[in-house]
């Protein structure tokens, strides 16, 4: 009578879509395929088969060691098993990044070569960097033109005057000695000292 309800069981769980061969199936799987269940069905099958082998105590000591080793097995399935989420889960995630759109950037804050000021930031640094590059040209220039004798010592502060009306200055007459320069500002802010 046990072989016709075996047989109704197999012929449910192939109308369920489970695996065919019911617990020896996870014999036949590759070690990094199995799963916890799996070391389950194993367990239930080698059972099975210690208690046909019957009462012997050889047999009883054998079983404790194997019980053993199929519990280890399990731990460690089920240890890859999270090992694999967490590499889906991270793969996903880097799927993710690559999907942002063109106007985002993903930034690992533990990266120390990461970018630290705005493209705005970056573009408004350069061009004080460049003003007050031709700015020290012009100083340079007068500076050489008052050592070689070409512009006498009083004529200097009014020829200096006059460079400074022709060349356009970045700055307004607003800004004083009070007000700070972006590279300041940024550098400030970067060891720690907010305004």
């Amino acid at each position: 009578m046990e072989e016709p309800r075996v047989r109704e069981e197999e012929a449910d769980q192939e109308e369920d879509g489970e695996d065919q061969a019911g617990p020896e199936g996870a014999l036949g799987k590759s070690a990094l395929q199995l799963t916890a269940e799996d070391v389950y069905d194993i367990s239930y099958v080698v059972g099975r088969e210690l208690m046909a082998l019957g009462s012997d105590p050889r047999v009883t000591q054998l079983q404790f060691k194997i019980v053993r080793v199929l519990e280890m097995l399990e731990a460690l399935v089920s240890e890859g098993g999270l090992e694999a989420e967490a590499l889906r889960l991270e793969r996903d995630s880097l799927r993710q990044e690559v999907d942002l759109g063109p106007d985002k950037m993903v930034v690992d804050l533990t990266d120390p070569n990461r970018p630290r000021f705005t493209l705005q930031e970056l573009k408004e640094v350069l061009q004080e960097r460049n003003s007050l590059k031709a700015q020290l040209l012009l100083a340079q220039e007068e500076l050489r033109c008052y050592q070689s004798g070409l512009i006498p010592p009083r004529e200097g502060s009014g020829a200096r005057r006059e460079k400074a009306a022709v060349v356009p200055r970045p700055r307004g007459a607003e800004h004083g000695k009070g007000e700070r320069t972006i590279m300041k500002k940024l550098f400030s802010f970067r060891l720690g000292k907010q305004t």
